[in-house]
């Protein structure tokens, strides 16, 4: 597991009862160890952030994003925060929310096939 700053704690915790409607579906399909029995951790702090979604044993990041997230700000944001993610070896997948809203049986099946490959790579 990747080490965190200690600060970024408290705010993790608020944001797990604060989730968006988009992260708690997400969440309902993939706690438990549902997906391929591969655990995941909710609004995880990670190095320097804190990560929607975190799976320690693929090394995988999932972001769901917002509206935010295609402005400006937000697009460059997301791209330093993206690169300095994968330079320790995370794989960072962003899906916008309206996939999660409209495509979340083809959202779980993306899911399934990274899953599916980081097993393929461990082996």
């Amino acid at each position: 597991m990747q080490p965190y700053e200690k600060y970024l704690k408290e705010n993790s915790q608020k944001l797990r009862v604060d989730q968006t409607d988009a992260e708690r579906k997400l969440w309902q399909r993939i706690n438990r160890d549902q997906l391929l029995g591969f655990r995941f951790n909710r609004q995880k702090p990670l190095l320097s952030y804190i990560v929607d979604f975190y799976c320690a044993k693929a090394n995988l990041v999932v972001e769901l994003d917002g509206s935010p997230h295609y402005e400006d700000e937000g697009i460059d944001y997301d791209a330093a925060r993206t690169k300095y993610l994968e330079q320790y070896g995370l794989t960072v997948i962003r899906i916008p929310n309206n996939e999660i809203n409209h495509n979340f049986d083809g959202v779980c099946e993306y899911l399934d096939n990274l899953i599916t490959k980081s097993l393929s790579q461990l082996r």
